[in-house]
């Protein structure tokens, strides 16, 4: 019983959201195969999800693959965010499954950290970390642009909505200047100042992107238990929770919230 009310309270998070096809990145496994879960179980399921790893016969892809053989529009394909021959294969793979209907919603949630303080970060870490959370959402929203513009055209809706085409970059709220989530619980160095960035990054898109009738929004996801965070401190919230909370918000995000830092309950943050 408790797993039907599980699922009917999921449908109802999501009843916003008339997707045709989405695109998650880091697919394989935390918050990225959760985003792929609750989609598929999603009483109106997309008509295509495409899930990206960097590598997908690596050892975490078990639990994808098993998805891939129950739902048949759930579609994996290899993604390196930092490989810009990778992203073009990518999005030629994606194009031929959409056969002109564009893509609706990218999901840029690929991202890495590292821990570091202020003496021990190196400019080989720094430069790691900016490669995956910022300039990698940059390269796959410009390979993906055009089936983007493709939906937003093809799509009846008017104004801006993530159920006609929308890029969300998952951001955290570890990257707000105001508010420095969780100092006193690690500075991670590096993946603070990739998170600040990528905000800035979502902020020029919503600028760029409008026109063509693409929302941007920046997305924290909370602080779930994830495999990145395992360790034996209590979080806040799981990672279904988590997920649920972000469609929900997805869900009701319009143009008056492009380019807007929210967290996982609809919460607009502080940049």
């Amino acid at each position: 019983m408790s797993a039907t009310r599980t699922e009917q309270r999921q449908g109802r998070t999501m009843a916003g959201l008339n997707l045709r096809s989405v695109l998650v990145t880091g697919a394989n496994r935390g918050i990225g195969l959760e985003l792929v879960k609750q989609l598929l179980r999603n009483s109106n399921p997309p008509e295509w999800v495409f899930a990206t790893c960097r590598d997908p016969a690596g050892k975490q892809m078990q639990e994808l693959q098993n998805l891939q053989a129950k739902h048949l529009n759930l579609v994996i394909n290899a993604l390196e965010v930092r490989d810009p021959a990778s992203i073009k294969a990518a999005a030629a793979r994606v194009e031929a499954h959409l056969k002109g209907s564009g893509l609706n919603l990218l999901i840029n949630n690929a991202g890495i950290w590292k821990l570091s303080t202020l003496e021990s970060e190196t400019p080989e870490d720094m430069a790691l970390v900016y490669a995956t959370n910022v300039t990698g959402p940059l390269l796959v929203t410009q390979a993906f642009l055009p089936l983007l513009k493709q939906a937003a055209q093809g799509s009846p809706q008017r104004g801006l909505s993530c159920s006609k085409a929308a890029v969300v970059n998952m951001s955290s709220e570890a990257g707000s200047i105001q508010n420095v989530y969780t100092w006193h619980l690690g500075h991670l160095i590096s993946y603070r100042c990739s998170k600040a960035a990528l905000n800035m990054l979502t902020k020029c898109q919503a600028l760029g992107y409008s026109r063509n009738g693409i929302l941007s929004v920046a997305l924290h996801p909370g602080w779930a238990q994830t495999d990145g965070n395992s360790g034996s401190m209590q979080t806040p919230q799981t990672v279904d929770e988590s997920v649920q909370g972000m469609l929900h918000v997805l869900s009701t995000l319009s143009e008056k919230d492009n380019g807007a830092f929210v967290n996982w309950e609809g919460k607009v943050l502080p940049w």
